[in-house]
């Protein structure tokens, strides 16, 4: 069992930067392949970032060059800086893990945090 804190997350104007945070308990964290998700206001949730626990990253197109997804196993947390922040990217924004799995479907990770709130205003 992995259970998952994500924190960081605020408001900012676009143009901003802001760091999230996703803390993770458990005995295995770098074992684990970690990603981050985001749902806008009534739109589907959405893959954003992942890393794999051999540190390879992968992000959708929408954020590629401005989000940079990094993990500290020793803290046993995953990052997701965010740079050169646009409307756009105001969703909430979910952390997620998997034993084995490192694609982008959401569906497929069994560990969640609860998601933490990022607005960014224009």
């Amino acid at each position: 069992q992995v259970q998952l804190v994500e924190s960081g997350g605020g408001l900012v104007q676009a143009g901003g930067s802001l760091r999230l945070s996703c803390e993770a308990s458990g005995r295995t964290f770098s074992g684990y392949n970690m990603a981050w998700f985001r749902q806008a206001p009534g739109k589907d949730r959405e893959f954003v970032a992942r890393i794999t626990s051999g540190g390879s990253t992968n992000y959708a197109d929408s954020v590629k060059g401005r989000f940079t997804i990094s993990r500290d196993n020793g803290k046993n947390t995953v990052y997701l800086q965010m740079n050169s922040l646009k409307p756009e990217d105001t969703a909430v924004y979910y952390c997620a893990a998997h034993l084995t799995y490192s694609g982008i479907a959401q569906g497929r990770y069994d560990y969640w945090g609860q998601g933490t709130q990022v607005t960014v205003s224009s």
